[in-house]
């Protein structure tokens, strides 16, 4: 039977709704390192093929929503996608007609260097249009020398800051800092200076404490942890600083710098009411409710409806909470200082309709615990499932089955299920003559979610039994089974993740992609 014809889109009618105020969402649904390197549309974002099924809902939830999808132009991902997302209810779905190379050929500009460049120049734009001052690592390192009552700030959240950090550097990220920097800065005479591993969000985080008000002299550290590095320095491992939640004066300077910020940007809030009224025309005007707050807190008790995204996450990087521009956008926290510092940046991103909740979680029944990702289009036949009891015991004998691991490259190589192949979902079906042996296929994953829409597409594409293992590889190795770890064997080149010059384990490598 034919397959019915994808709508397409010039790439003048998409510069077109780009410019415009109505709803769209613009997706990208190659791999992300395949989005790096031969470019991509700013206000894209990334949703690759290979995990649709498990991203599109949140990040789109209006099934009405103006979809366009794009790929290169040439590899036919973006019409699977196209048709993918009509199948799980989306009803307004077209392609990019010739892809990025279209889009280049009209005269447009593309973006290359990762899935989250717009991240990146909303910082630059930033420092650009209000002049953010900076100092250099040789500059901080004199100050410190010469006595100077300094004060440093990590913007990054507290994992990455555990990982490497600056010597006598705090964690405080995202809003944060607005939130807690007075329970750290103790004088005005202190010079406040705020770094991350490398500029973006060193210069939002310097930039929002002056937005604040804060009376001290604040500044980014240029290049930050990295610069740090190429300097010649050591970094500290596994040290855990953090601010504590601001009380008495540290509080009352909190809220009175959020006023400032509300005053400035024109945040705007709403009460119970409004929020009641957006959501009953989410089928007609998208509406994205998120929590603003750290996930710990987030667990402890949230309003029905919401999902975290603690302020250092939506920005710069709102994209990885909402690809529809244009929606409305609630923000929840507790006092309103955090939600109205995320709002200013919104603001300033032109992302979306942007309010802050008053007495959000006041007199509500709140909701403990995390919100359960929902997966669109799960299938419920089509594959056989394959217990870890099982495997285990046909992996034992002399003619095993073949094990294809789905879970992204870097957790692959973290540990993987002995002689497991590391594959990825959306080119699988297409190189299935690749796969080693000739007897059974067993698909697995994170969790076993991904492995059970990969077993159905398979199955239609070869002779071979292919089997979904239940549960993934959580479930193998949660029962204590042995897994290896490193490179092992990749049926597809790991195109899934951007490698940052952190992952290499050579330091003259490491170094290479700081520059780069």
């Amino acid at each position: 039977m034919t397959a019915i014809p994808v709508p397409t889109i010039s790439a003048k009618d998409l510069h077109d709704l780009l410019g415009g105020s109505a709803e769209f969402a613009l997706i990208d649904v190659r791999e992300a390192r395949v989005t790096a390197e031969q470019g991509s549309i700013l206000l894209a974002v990334s949703v690759p093929l290979s995990r649709l099924e498990l991203r599109v809902d949140a990040l789109i939830p209006r099934r009405s929503t103006p979809v366009v999808v794009y790929d290169s132009g040439t590899e036919g991902l973006a019409e699977r996608g196209a048709r993918r997302l009509g199948e799980l209810g989306y009803t307004d779905v077209s392609v990019l007609d010739g892809g990025v190379r279209a889009w280049a050929e009209a005269g447009h500009k593309v973006q290359t260097g990762g899935d989250h460049v717009i991240g990146q120049a909303f910082g630059e734009w930033i420092e650009e249009i209000y002049q953010t001052p900076h100092i250099s690592v040789p500059e901080f390192l004199s100050r410190l020398d010469a006595g100077e009552d300094v004060v440093l700030l990590d913007s990054r959240p507290l994992a990455e800051f555990e990982n490497h950090s600056l010597p006598g550097g705090t964690s405080i990220p995202g809003a944060e800092l607005v939130y807690r920097a007075g329970e750290i800065v103790k004088s005005p005479d202190s010079l406040v200076v705020v770094n991350c591993a490398g500029r973006t969000r060193s210069i939002l985080g310097a930039q929002v404490l002056i937005n604040a008000g804060l009376p001290n002299r604040v500044v980014s550290l240029e290049g930050g942890t990295q610069s740090w590095v190429l300097e010649g320095h050591e970094l500290d491992h596994g040290r855990r600083a953090t601010a504590p939640l601001p009380t008495g004066e540290a509080l009352d300077a909190a809220r009175a710098s959020a006023a400032r910020i509300a005053e400035r940007f024109g945040v705007r809030r709403i009460d119970r009411e409004a929020l009641r009224r957006f959501r009953d025309a989410a089928d007609e005007r998208s509406l994205y409710v998120l929590d603003v707050r750290t996930p710990e807190e987030f667990e402890t008790g949230h309003l029905p409806g919401s999902h975290s995204a603690p302020s250092w996450d939506v920005a710069p990087w709102v994209f990885r909470h909402i690809a529809t521009h244009n929606a409305r956008i609630v923000l929840v926290d507790n006092d309103l200082v955090r939600a109205t510092v995320v709002a200013s940046w919104i603001i300033q991103f032109g992302w979306g309709e942007v309010f802050v909740l008053e007495d959000a979680l006041s007199d509500e029944a709140l909701v403990a615990g995390p919100v359960a990702r929902r997966v669109l289009g799960m299938p419920e036949d089509g594959y056989e499932l394959v217990t870890p009891a099982r495997l285990r015991a046909e992996l034992d004998a002399s003619a095993g089955p073949q094990v294809i691991d789905l879970q992204p490259s870097p957790g692959y190589r973290t540990g993987h299920i002995p002689g497991a192949s590391f594959a990825i979902r959306a080119r699988l079906a297409d190189t299935v003559d690749e796969i080693p042996g000739a007897g059974p296929i067993v698909l697995t994953s994170e969790d076993g979610v991904l492995a059970r829409f990969a077993a159905v597409e398979l199955g239609r594409a070869t002779t071979r039994p292919v089997l979904a293992f239940d549960g993934g590889t959580s479930a193998w190795h949660a029962l204590g089974h042995p897994l290896e770890s490193g490179d092992g064997t990749f049926l597809h080149p790991a195109d899934d993740v951007v490698f940052l010059g952190w992952q290499q384990p050579d330091p003259q490598l490491r170094k290479a992609g700081f520059r780069r």
